[in-house]
């Protein structure tokens, strides 16, 4: 019997899809990861496939694959090349959002252009937001035919092959969603130089006056809903841990010991520390399944599930990946798939929401005074 938090049987052949594509994806991350090279046959590669279009709700033309597939593509995905998978998660996440929250004309757009090939991404992090990427502080000034924005969005991932964006500002005082095309107003400013998820290439985007639309305008939220960023970014942190734990894996089995020749997995302390971060890991992967199934069953209790989910990720790749440099010694620390694992874990802790941030959302909500705690009656 099929585990619920598993994907469905009936779409068993969307996670084969993407895992063969994955296997070829593998052989080109690390030579990516040092030129900074856009992952730009693989994002095509996925579109091939028919798995963007596969997310496109039903009503738009496309078959409304679960949030339990999608994250199990994008855990695969993101242990063959996590900077393909962030790119992907991004890209999915802006495309489906602006179908979910348009009118349903511009819905029917969005859908045709995702399915068509058009490449999105998201303009929503702003230099002094920090994590309140949904908060935006930028103001969009009324124009003819819309509204004008001037001011800049950052860790924009693959912005510079986007067709459309998901843009959000104030307007009237209040938070915003925009579609926009690419224009000409728009400059990508080359910032991404950096630690991990190097072929993200996450710039940032200067706005000069870009006009954006009346009509791709998103009418405001109805209340919470699921939303494919939120549930992606915890598997790609596992994708990551994933990877790491395979070349930690390999390396103890086939490292000798010079003065004994038994391997390091032989070594007790190995062997426990492998025992507890597997187990982690495990754990954090099923919180991010029941996380999707929450989101298949447009739950509410989706949102605050994917605090925990993040949080959960995101430590355990990093302690899988720390134990792999350990487990490594001095080939961890030379530039290799342990060392680049190592580095790529750091990213998923410091996106948002960051890890500090979830910490500090979950405690707060089981700190926080309940109706019942005035009552001595």
């Amino acid at each position: 019997m099929t585990h619920p938090f598993a994907p469905p049987d009936h779409e068993q052949h969307w996670i084969a899809a993407a895992a063969e594509l994955a296997h070829e994806f593998a052989k080109s991350a690390a030579e990516r990861d040092s030129t900074g090279a856009l992952p730009v046959e693989n994002l095509r590669a996925l579109h091939g496939a028919g798995i963007d279009a596969a997310l496109v709700p039903t009503a738009f033309g496309g078959q409304g694959l679960s949030y339990r597939s999608y994250g199990t593509i994008v855990r695969t995905l993101s242990a063959a090349c996590p900077s393909t998978a962030c790119i992907w998660v991004m890209h999915i996440g802006a495309a489906v959002g602006l179908i979910e929250m348009s009118t349903p004309d511009m819905a029917t757009f969005w859908a045709d252009e995702l399915i068509g090939g058009a490449r999105f991404a998201n303009a929503l992090s702003e230099p002094s937001s920090g994590n309140l990427f949904l908060q935006p502080l930028q103001h969009a000034e009324p124009a003819d035919g819309g509204y004008r924005l001037s001011g800049a969005k950052r860790f924009s991932s693959g912005c510079e092959v986007a067709d459309h964006f998901l843009v959000n500002a104030l307007v009237d005082d209040r938070p915003t969603f925009f579609g926009l095309d690419t224009d000409p107003t728009m400059t990508f400013v080359p910032i991404w130089d950096t630690m991990g998820l190097r072929a993200s290439r996450s710039q940032l985007i200067e706005f000069a006056g870009t006009l954006l639309p009346e009509d791709r305008r998103c009418p405001p939220s109805t209340g919470p809903r699921p939303n494919h960023i939120g549930a992606g970014l915890p598997f790609l942190s596992l994708g990551i841990a994933d990877a790491a734990l395979t070349t930690l894996t390999i390396h103890a089995r086939t490292r000798r010991i010079p003065t004994t020749g038994d391997p390091l997995a032989g070594m007790q302390w190995v062997r426990f520390a492998v025992g507890d971060v597997a187990s982690r890991l495990e754990a954090a992967a099923m919180y991010a399944q029941h996380m999707t199934w929450l989101a298949d069953q447009n739950d509410p209790g989706f949102l605050p599930a994917t605090m925990h989910a993040k949080l959960l990720a995101n430590s355990i790749a990093r302690d899988v990946a720390d134990l792999g440099v350990r487990v490594g010694g001095g080939s961890g620390y030379i530039r290799g798939d342990t060392e680049r694992a190592f580095r790529d874990a750091q990213a998923g802790w410091l996106m948002a929401y960051s890890g500090e941030i979830c910490q500090d959302t979950i405690g707060a909500s089981i700190l926080s005074p309940t109706p019942q705690d005035g009552h001595h009656g």
